[in-house]
């Protein structure tokens, strides 16, 4: 699996604030770590059971993190970064993720190391026609005061000759992140 960490932490680059709400009050933040009963809310969590495994783990107390956005879509625009895997069709995902733990997520170090171990572990999984970006950002969290802290937005792709084959992929690709992340957190723990 082709897989990259980056830094954006410019004054231009995206920001997330937590709690957030879109305007037209369509979605908003939904603390699945205090209260994981709210997944069934997150109409791509509906749409795609892999997802909402993904979010239910990664919301789950033996998880370090805890998630604030998502989205998965399907896509024919193949760029050209895309084109190594010679697919026609992409299924995609993001999920923004953060340490639970207020010191961790505070500190850019513990995330920078995060990413980079994170990449690292992924490019050892087996060869499959997927990609998984991890991108460290700033955030703030307004929930008990105004922290500035870091998160990671966690994209992954999964490409195949239709939907069905793409959205295989990238599922396989999902449980296979989430084995690094669970990998990654043992080895930490462990010391």
């Amino acid at each position: 699996m082709l897989a990259e960490w980056t830094v954006e932490l410019g004054a231009n680059d995206p920001r997330l604030e937590i709690p957030w709400a879109l305007e037209d009050g369509s979605s908003r933040f939904l603390d699945l770590k205090r209260q994981p009963e709210l997944l069934l809310e997150i109409s791509e969590a509906c749409a795609y059971s892999e997802l909402a495994e993904f979010l239910n783990w990664a919301n789950s107390p033996e998880s370090p993190f805890e998630t604030a956005k998502c989205d998965a879509w399907t896509s024919r625009q193949i760029d050209a970064e895309d084109e190594v895997f010679g697919e026609p069709c992409k299924f995609g995902s993001y999920v923004d993720l953060l340490f639970a733990d207020e010191d961790r997520r505070s500190q850019f170090s513990e995330n920078e190391h995060f990413v980079q171990a994170l990449a690292k572990l992924v490019r050892h999984a087996p060869e499959m026609a997927s990609a998984a970006e991890f991108t460290l950002r700033h955030c703030f969290d307004h929930r008990a005061k105004a922290e500035e802290c870091f998160y990671i937005t966690f994209y992954l792709h999964g490409y195949g000759e239709d939907e069905t084959q793409a959205r295989t992929r990238w599922a396989v690709a999902l449980k296979m992140v989430q084995n690094a992340m669970r990998q990654y957190w043992a080895s930490r723990t462990v010391r």
